[in-house]
């Protein structure tokens, strides 16, 4: 039997797991926390960092695996590049990975290709950062980020130079490298940043699944707290970032797998590429495209991480659809997740993580979810009506007390509820 590193047992990537199983193959994981519930699927789990390269190496090589995937995991990515170029194991280029997956290396690839990109410095100093920004080096807004983070955990955008010595403190508290970038806001033509996965096969991408990135501003803006299809862009915009993003897959000699996007097209109409991952984006953006496309996007990432053919008939989709990321706009305890009786008739699946009880934390990052709501609708007015007032029709309730602890991870109530999406 053929056997297939994963990389990441956390609930969203049970998935892969189960996938990977499903197509007869034997399942190695590795995960740095000893309580992920990957562990309950796989057929042998190993706890080891999935940053830490050599120590995945080791595993890899002792268990004689055919394929590695991290799933949904852009901090193991550059771990299962390494790992797959070391073994002469199917993968993309290492070096580019580690462009990708670093957004100082990332910018300077732009910058010196000729793509569209903010005008941005890396850092290791703190001092030396909040000395350009106080000497005006950066025109404000800018986003002040950690090079190697992901999920927007330690972003910031400053708009007060005040308050630049805080954010600062706040990204450097989120990099391992221990390294910020600071980059100059890019104001957008229009109200969302374009995200999604796209998907490469044989150096191509054939699947470009653009969805809608929306926000709550009552916690972090920059966090996404859902996705919807189809993408509010024009035929030129489309072609535009189809465009720069097959050019950017042919330079960095990308073969295969699913890319993780997010971009900006500014007022004057060009495209900024903002990151770019090489894997699987979170938040069950490929089970989202499934439904879209009629594809099983785990499947193909399972795939080619194997280094097997992928057929794929490209199709258009003319249906609306949207995934909503339940959190919490406060620390304390989940008291219970309130769907409207109007938003149920539009949702086609749940997928919760926690239980009355638990402990929850403001959305600050992504790795704060706890679920994913996916919705359909019958046409756009419907859908542009009910995620406008989706506070209405989805509450988190929380309550507080005194002298209990609970880990927010400690316990999963992974629940599943889905109805036909067809």
């Amino acid at each position: 039997m053929k056997k297939i590193l994963l990389l990441g047992g956390s609930a969203q990537q049970i998935a892969a797991i189960k996938t990977a199983k499903r197509l007869g193959y034997g399942t190695v994981l590795c995960d740095y926390l000893s309580d992920n519930p990957g562990q309950y699927h796989a057929d042998i789990f190993y706890q080891v960092s999935t940053t830490d390269k050599d120590a995945v190496l080791k595993v890899a090589q002792k268990e004689q695996v055919d394929g590695v995937l991290a799933y949904a995991s852009d901090p193991a990515a550059p771990t299962a590049a390494f790992v797959a170029e070391q073994l002469g194991l199917p993968g993309n280029p290492y070096s580019s990975v580690e462009i990708l997956c670093n957004k100082d290396k990332f910018r300077k690839f732009l910058a010196d290709n000729g793509f569209n990109t903010p005008r941005a410095k890396g850092y290791f100093s703190l001092d030396e950062a909040l000395y350009d920004i106080n000497q005006g080096c950066f025109k404000l807004p800018v986003i002040i980020k950690p090079v190697d983070s992901s999920g927007s955990k330690g972003v910031t955008v400053l708009k007060c130079i005040n308050k630049a010595e805080e954010a600062l403190q706040y990204a450097f508290s989120f990099s391992r490298c221990g390294r910020v970038i600071v980059e100059e806001y890019v104001e957008m033509k229009g109200p969302y940043l374009i995200g999604g996965d796209v998907f490469v096969i044989d150096g191509k991408i054939e699947l470009w699944g653009f969805l809608n990135c929306h926000r709550d501003k009552r916690v972090n803006p920059l966090v996404p707290v859902g996705k919807s299809y189809p993408p509010d862009l024009d035929g030129d915009d489309i072609l535009n970032l189809k465009s720069v993003l097959q050019e950017i897959v042919s330079k960095l000699h990308i073969h295969s797998g699913a890319m993780n996007v997010e971009l900006v097209i500014n007022k004057q109409g060009d495209v900024f590429p903002i990151d770019i991952g090489p894997r699987c984006g979170g938040n069950m953006i490929p089970e989202l495209l499934g439904m879209i496309f009629n594809a099983d996007i785990v499947e193909m990432s399972i795939k080619a991480a194997m280094g097997l053919d992928i057929c794929f008939r490209r199709s258009e989709s003319d249906t609306f659809y949207a995934t909503y990321n339940l959190h919490s706009v406060e620390n304390g305890y989940l008291d219970e997740i309130f769907f409207s009786d109007e938003i149920e008739k539009c949702i086609v699946r749940k997928n919760i993580y926690n239980q009355h009880g638990d402990k929850v934390e403001c959305f600050d990052n992504a790795s704060k979810a706890l679920g994913v709501v996916f919705m359909k609708f019958n046409d756009r007015q419907q859908q542009k009506k009910m995620l406008s007032e989706i506070d209405k029709h989805i509450d988190v309730k929380i309550y507080h007390r005194g002298g209990v602890t609970h880990n927010l991870y400690a316990v999963y109530s992974f629940s599943v509820v889905e109805r036909s999406a067809a």
